[in-house]
């Protein structure tokens, strides 16, 4: 899953990214299928791109039982911040997405 900040100014690009941190030990807690995250801080464009991996859509879906976090989705809006996400699935080996190769489909976050 990826999601996209775009902040209007340097400190709600700083306070978003201090709430990421913080939000993602609840979501380690509380989400089953969690595999872990990543920011990426754009500093001259003051952006921020969360890109989170999970085992699986259930995974995914149990964020919503995360108190914290849903509490959290309103933050960036009341700070006027823009926000964009997308869920990519897996799609495939990739010798079979980029060559058209046939092979075993093995995901790269469940174990071989």
């Amino acid at each position: 899953m990826v999601t996209r900040f775009e902040c209007p100014g340097l400190w709600r690009l700083i306070v978003l990214m201090v709430l990421h941190r913080r939000l993602e030990r609840d979501v380690r807690r509380h989400a089953t299928g969690f595999l872990g995250m990543s920011l990426l801080v754009g500093w001259r464009t003051r952006t921020l791109l969360n890109i989170s991996l999970w085992r699986d859509m259930d995974a995914v879906h149990s964020m919503g039982g995360v108190r914290r976090h849903v509490d959290a989705t309103r933050v960036p809006s009341r700070l006027g911040v823009t926000t964009s996400g997308g869920i990519y699935a897996f799609a495939g080996d990739w010798k079979r997405v980029m060559f058209g190769i046939d092979c075993a489909d093995r995901s790269p976050v469940r174990p071989l």
